[in-house]
């Protein structure tokens, strides 16, 4: 199964809190531009999406749906901000892979815990830099709870 790890688009500099960063124009279109991107590798869909509670997560996602087929679970997951733990985002995500068996899913989330969590899942990978927009790929292999870092894409521009 694929896990597909994406920071989200770029944001603005200043606002009341970093949870209520918004997009930049420029996010607005990487994030469209790197939904097309990722639609070319989705054969079957998306069973699953988390994406953070972070105002700039969210807006990423919201321009990526308009472009990708309709996930068959779409979850806001609190533990996926600049602050969680890839450790136990990792357990948590390899726990519900285990019951639910899905054969795609995105997570659309922050530095550091992208570099983190993809590290995570393929052990022995130094955390990858994530430019805004960044998309990496791993292939998750339930029963034996190995992995494999596939790609990782950024956006043009």
């Amino acid at each position: 199964m694929r896990i597909y790890i994406m920071r989200h688009g770029e944001a603005q500099n200043f606002a009341p809190s970093d949870a209520e960063r918004p997009l930049t124009v420029c996010g607005e279109a990487h994030s469209k531009q790197m939904a097309f991107q990722l639609a070319s590798q989705l054969s079957d869909g998306i069973d699953l999406v988390w994406v953070s509670p972070y105002l700039r997560a969210q807006q990423t996602w919201s321009v990526m749906a308009k472009h990708l087929p309709q996930p068959k679970r779409l979850m806001t997951v609190d533990e996926i901000t600049p602050y969680g733990d890839a450790e136990d985002v990792a357990a948590y995500l390899k726990a519900m892979i285990a019951v639910e068996r899905p054969e795609s899913v995105l997570l659309v989330s922050h530095l550091p815990l992208v570099g983190y969590l993809t590290s995570e899942l393929a052990p022995g990978l130094q955390p990858p830099m994530f430019r805004t927009s960044a998309i990496a790929a791993v292939e998750y292999f339930p029963d034996s709870e190995q992995a494999e870092f596939l790609w990782q894409a950024n956006p043009e521009g």
